[in-house]
C-alpha cells in the first residue's frame, strides 16, 4: 500500500507562490506517474500537472507557465512550484499515485 503526505498549502496573495510537496511510502514511488490535482468548491476534481518516472511532464492549460511539478526519487517526493498564484487557483490540492490519494492541502489566494 502507498501513502501519500500532502504539505505546503496555505494563504497566500494573488500574485504569490508556494511549493507543494507531497511524500510518499512505499518502494514503488520511482516506477510510477505521480499527479497533483485540484479541487475547487462545486467543482470537479481536476488534473493540474503529472510527472512520469522518467520525468516526462505535463499540465493543465490553465497552469502552463506558471507551475512547475518536479520529482526527487531519492527522497520519494513529489513537488509541485507554483508562481504567479491566481484567486481561481484557490483550491484543496491532492497529490495520486495509481489509485492513491493523499488527504489534500488548501491552498487559499486572496487578497
Amino acid at each position: 500500500q502507498v501513502q501519500l503526505v500532502e504539505s505546503g498549502g496555505g494563504l497566500v496573495q494573488p500574485g504569490g507562490s508556494l511549493r507543494l510537496s507531497c511524500a510518499a511510502s512505499g518502494s514503488i514511488f520511482s516506477i510510477y506517474a505521480m499527479g497533483w490535482y485540484r479541487q475547487a468548491p462545486g467543482k470537479q476534481r481536476e488534473l493540474v500537472a503529472r510527472i512520469t518516472s522518467g520525468g516526462g511532464t505535463n499540465y493543465a492549460d490553465s497552469v502552463k507557465g506558471r507551475f512547475t511539478i518536479s520529482r526527487d526519487n531519492a527522497k520519494n517526493t513529489v513537488y509541485l512550484q507554483m508562481n504567479s498564484l491566481k484567486t481561481e487557483d484557490a483550491a484543496v490540492y491532492y497529490c495520486s499515485c495509481i489509485i492513491y490519494w493523499g488527504q489534500g492541502t488548501q491552498v487559499t489566494v486572496s487578497s
